[in-house]
């Protein structure tokens, strides 16, 4: 079936879209009630967050506009120290799409829902002229403990840099699925849930943490390093880069340093925590590929030292560079 502008009047054809499609595959006792908003329990302390998902193309190596939805709602909220809880997921679809790939995309954001522990609790629908695209804006709700305290203020001089596995995997995967190139690089895309949690409950003392997404790692510690008013000092050769991500990056002229991810953090702790974050880290999902890369000094800017020895200054990302990774 195709979608059709009448799916988003409102009517009998909407109705039935919602329920053969999203109230299918997103059922939980909190959305199954239909009412205008959602009711449900909370915290004296919240994280909220928002964010617009409109990556071409929808499917991709190692994952979709779906899971891709939820993964990076879910790590915004992590990133503070939340626990995550909720999202709410509205859908605009363009006149002419495939309703067997939208439930493909419904079907990966339940199940990524499921993985990172958090329910879908309101939603919407629009339909509009268009090709056939389609675009996911989510909230996403967290809780936060009353001693919480992990924010890109809070980076210190002799703070430890530690990444969670390999840059570029996401930005390299959709680059190559748009220019039709074959190789084996997917995705990263992944919820964070359960790093941050065995971080935070083995008593990690974190300062800050950021998902590294657009702009890439360069561009995410320059942000840190002007908010905490220190220098950030990475050496190169401790940089993980997958083999076959780094041979694209080469044939392309790419910088790794501004390439995104969608499942992988950089955290900063106590040097002294440096080792036994890393261990923790490792034995996490989606952490196999954990290294520190560098640590925080007085100054300002973010340093990275060649694997020459030579040392040059990392600067944010500039232009548009890959437009619509997520």
């Amino acid at each position: 079936m195709k979608i059709t502008l009448a799916h988003g009047s409102g009517g009998k054809s909407t109705t039935e879209l919602i329920d053969k499609i999203f109230a299918k595959h997103l059922s939980n006792p909190v959305l199954d009630m239909m009412d205008d908003c959602a009711v449900v329990e909370g915290s004296r302390r919240i994280a909220v967050t928002t964010d617009s998902f409109v990556v071409t193309p929808l499917v991709f190596k190692g994952g979709d506009i779906g899971r891709l939805a939820v993964c990076g709602t879910v790590n915004d909220l992590l990133m503070r120290g939340a626990v995550p809880k909720y999202i709410t997921s509205a859908f605009i679809i363009e006149e002419g799409a495939d309703s067997e790939l939208l439930e493909q995309l419904v079907i990966s954001m339940a199940a990524a829902a499921k993985e990172a522990g958090v329910i879908v609790i309101a939603g919407d629908t629009k339909v509009i002229n268009g090709s056939g695209g389609v675009y996911i804006n989510t909230t996403g709700v967290g809780f936060v403990g009353d001693n919480t305290d992990i924010s890109c203020r809070c980076v210190k001089n002799g703070d430890s840099v530690i990444v969670s596995g390999n840059m570029g995997d996401h930005h390299a995967a959709i680059l190559s699925a748009r220019m039709n190139v074959e190789n084996n690089i997917e995705s990263d895309c992944a919820p964070l849930v359960e790093m941050v949690s065995e971080l935070m409950s083995n008593g990690i003392e974190i300062h800050a943490m950021r998902d590294i997404t657009r702009g890439g790692l360069g561009t995410v510690l320059n942000e840190l390093a002007d908010s905490s008013g220190c220098s950030i000092n990475i050496y190169e050769e401790k940089i993980p880069v997958s083999d076959e991500v780094r041979a694209f990056c080469k044939i392309l002229g790419l910088d790794v340093m501004h390439m995104g991810n969608e499942g992988k953090l950089v955290v900063f702790v106590p040097s002294e925590q440096e080792q036994r974050a890393v261990e923790i880290i490792k034995k996490c999902a989606y952490g196999s590929g954990c290294t520190a890369v560098g640590s925080v000094e007085a100054g300002s800017g973010v340093i990275l030292t060649t694997r020459l020895g030579g040392k040059k200054t990392v600067s944010v990302l500039y232009g548009e560079g890959l437009p619509r990774i997520c």
